[in-house]
């Protein structure tokens, strides 16, 4: 702890955070653009809500339960050290506590930012079914028992970090969230696309994005906020920093190659969903990798992420579990190739780079942990709100819309030509067997 405040390292971490937290915002539009007409508000409202509940949360326990020195077990802080952030403003003298020049006050704003993105890119997977209420409720009790834990056990010295079991071995490294974020929300997007069930229709119609410049605008919104989720991360306005935001640059870059390459060869036409999405396969498998790997490093990390993800987001047809807007494809898919892919990349401890197997060793157990704990916990909450509370919309409300059923608004006005009719009309092509993208050229078909 210091007493000297480090006003430059302070700006740099506000800055960080709101960029982190436009990241939400952002999300909601790319999702929101992703689903039919009549459930973008519903889809957008699935983001905000996220943000309302755990922005109340992590200043009553979630920082505590994070990041608090009294540790249980190394897999979660006591909720009632700093509950309500008692003892993490100021001092007994009335001065802000400092950390190494930053006022924690800051460092708790920067981290609920990742907190609520994480919880709000599960939604995703359950898009145009899910009660609002219900999912509510799963955000307050998911990021209780399943983000603050494992952002204890990561980086609040717990069990997957440097002072757990596995750095006898390698020191663990994840740098902005690949497992604390990613592989977290994935695996949870997975469990609950299973509990919750498919959509009405699934697998027989095209469920086809309504509005692809809305996705384009939300994927350039999140590639901006990530710089904050990732040079942020460094903790400084530094070349660390710099590193991280080279890297997240590049191999965001990359992806979108590596995913439209596999759409040309595939379907026979490079899409915008496809860009966009690889934007995000990028941004995602750079996150737990940004200050470890070099830019040309980072080229591989990319490419391989969207070559990936492109075929990873069909898995869904082949298995038949309706994950609505990709959540396992890209974000489980990227943030597992994240997180091992440092095992070969890093530029210290790396096996490309004559580090041995150590550090590869290391990043594959941290993944599977990180996959286990999120999964079982995910399907108790699941279950238990299933059993409980109930996670569907009745059929017909599906059928007619969510928007008007949950919210009582539609999200477009076409003069006389409602919006249940206009999501029909967007829907009622058969889906192309063999697909697991929808190409441009199909929905303006």
């Amino acid at each position: 702890m210091e007493t000297a405040l480090d006003s430059g390292l302070t700006a740099w971490m506000l800055v960080s955070a709101s960029l982190v937290l436009l990241m939400t915002p952002g999300l909601a539009l790319f999702y929101g653009g992703m689903v039919r007409t009549t459930s973008v508000l519903n889809m957008m409202m699935m983001s905000y809500g996220a943000m309302a509940v755990v922005g109340v949360v992590y200043v009553l326990w979630g920082w505590s339960m994070s990041y608090s020195e009294s540790s249980i077990a190394g897999i979660f802080g006591n909720p009632f050290t700093h509950f309500g952030l008692d003892g993490v403003i100021t001092d007994s003298a009335g001065e802000y506590v400092l950390s190494d020049g930053l006022p924690v006050i800051v460092d708790v704003g920067f981290q609920v930012t990742f907190a609520i993105i994480t919880v709000a890119l599960i939604s995703g997977a359950i898009a145009d079914r899910a009660r609002f209420g219900t999912w509510l409720v799963f955000t307050a009790l998911w990021v209780t028992l399943a983000y603050f834990p494992m952002a204890h056990m990561v980086w609040g010295g717990g069990l997957l970090s440097g002072d757990g079991p596995f750095a006898s071995i390698a020191e663990p490294v994840d740098f902005a969230g690949g497992t604390v974020v990613h592989i977290n929300a994935g695996v949870a997007a997975l469990v609950l696309a299973l509990i919750v069930g498919k959509r009405k229709g699934f697998g027989r119609t095209a469920m086809r994005p309504h509005n692809l410049p809305l996705v384009m605008l939300g994927a350039a919104l999140l590639w901006f906020g990530w710089f904050g989720f990732n040079a942020g991360s460094a903790y400084g306005a530094d070349g660390v920093a710099g590193l991280a935001w080279v890297n997240t640059t590049t191999a965001t870059a990359a992806a979108i190659l590596g995913w439209l390459l596999v759409e040309r060869l595939r379907d026979g036409h490079a899409t915008s969903l496809g860009a966009a999405s690889g934007i995000v396969a990028g941004l995602v498998a750079i996150t737990p990798a940004a200050g470890s790997l070099s830019p040309v490093g980072s080229i591989a990390l990319g490419a391989v992420a969207g070559a990936i993800c492109a075929y990873a987001v069909g898995l869904k047809y082949k298995l038949g579990y309706d994950d609505s807007l990709d959540v396992v494809g890209v974000h489980l898919a990227a943030g597992l190739w994240g997180t091992v892919g440092i095992g070969f990349l890093a530029t210290d401890g790396g096996l490309f780079y004559g580090g041995g197997a150590s550090l590869l060793l290391v990043q594959i157990l941290i993944a599977l942990v990180a996959v286990a704990i999120s999964a079982l916990v995910t399907t108790v909450i699941g279950l238990a709100l299933k059993y409980t509370m109930g996670w569907r919309i009745s059929e017909d409300d599906e059928v007619s819309g969510i928007d008007a059923a949950v919210h009582a608004e539609s999200g477009y006005d076409f003069g006389g030509v409602g919006a249940s009719r206009a999501g029909s009309l967007l829907s009622s092509t058969p889906l192309p067997a063999t697909a697991s993208t929808v190409t441009e050229s199909e929905v303006r078909a």
